[in-house]
């Protein structure tokens, strides 16, 4: 049996601890630029007035009900009662892999990563496969070599696509070789979904794991695509009845409820979620012009794969210490 561990301080987080409210031109971050209060209260006439009455209370464990109808609207087969809403992304991927994952159980999960991906397997006593993607083959992934990872313990596949930190996105046929596969060993297929709607060509777009495969749960939030990650809103949509009530039950030990506020604004935006989108696709396309030119520039110091959605990219330096080099930029 596998005993579970301690989590390890999460590098990233630490990282973004030196810099990130100190740095005038943050280059780290996974967030496009994002909104000011005053700009999603004007997308609809009134809602000042609206957010300034708006109730402090307890919200619903759940999600307060407009903003789990709006959720919904972002798949084709979700409706309010299949979503849950949690403290951003990150409380989600907690409480999943709590509600998914026990000692001695194993977990397939698509790398490189955010660390949550891969610490929370570990901590519960899971085993981790990476099936890792690499910038030689564009960070695509070999469907043969997941074949090969799966064991008769495995329990879970978790996905992320479009890709944190590569700005890859998996292709439309191993995406559903993935489900099948999964769906033939009884396994759930976790797909982190936050860059969703960020794809710099709509037809590369996936459909969302939730609405493809019915074990399957998709993670979202405003905080990538929609440019809001102060809101803290995330939330998992999925027709798997377990998993989303052992998800639930367990937020109960943490957040219990969202912030009143927060929710407000976030069904304004999700009303409204393509002009979000389209907003940070526009400063996405001009960002990345920019770069084109400077690592062309620079081809002596960086490699880079040019990504295909959201405003991450993964390029190498190719100059020494990467610790040093972000110190002294």
């Amino acid at each position: 049996m596998i005993e579970s561990m301690e989590l390890r301080p999460f590098a990233l987080e630490r990282f973004f601890a030196k810099h990130e409210f100190s740095t005038r031109f943050l280059l780290c971050s996974s967030d496009p630029e994002s909104w000011r209060t005053s700009e999603i209260l004007a997308l609809e006439p009134g809602s000042q007035e609206q957010y300034l009455d708006h109730w402090l209370g307890y919200t619903e464990s759940l999600g307060a009900a407009g903003l789990r109808t709006e959720i919904a609207k972002i798949y084709t087969t979700i409706d309010q009662a299949d979503v849950v809403c949690f403290a951003g992304a990150e409380e989600g991927i907690y409480w999943f892999v709590h509600a998914a994952l026990q000692s001695g159980d194993h977990a397939i999960v698509h790398t490189p990563c955010y660390q949550s991906h891969t610490e929370l397997a570990r901590s519960v006593g899971a085993e981790v496969s990476e099936w890792r993607a690499t910038e030689e083959n564009q960070w695509s992934l070999n469907i043969d070599e997941l074949k090969r990872l799966i064991r008769p313990t495995t329990k879970v596949i978790l996905l992320n696509s479009p890709h944190n930190p590569t700005g890859a996105q998996l292709s439309h046929q191993v995406f559903a070789e993935v489900n099948v596969l999964a769906q033939a060993h009884g396994i759930v297929v976790f797909s982190d979904e936050v860059f969703r709607e960020c794809e710099f060509d709509p037809s590369l777009r996936l459909p969302a794991a939730c609405d493809t495969n019915s074990s399957a749960v998709s993670l979202g939030v405003v905080s990538k695509t929609y440019g809001l990650p102060g809101l803290r809103i995330g939330w998992i949509a999925t027709h798997n009845r377990g998993i989303l009530e052992r998800m639930s039950n367990m937020k109960d030990y943490t957040t219990i409820c969202n912030s009143a506020p927060s929710e407000f604004l976030a069904t304004i935006a999700l009303r409204h979620r393509s002009t979000l989108a389209a907003r940070t696709l526009s400063i996405i396309a001009g960002n990345l012009t920019l770069l084109d030119g400077f690592f062309k520039r620079y081809a002596d110091a960086f490699q880079w794969v040019r990504p295909v959605a959201s405003p991450m990219a993964f390029p190498k330096y190719l100059g020494g210490d990467i610790d040093v080099f972000a110190d002294r930029l």
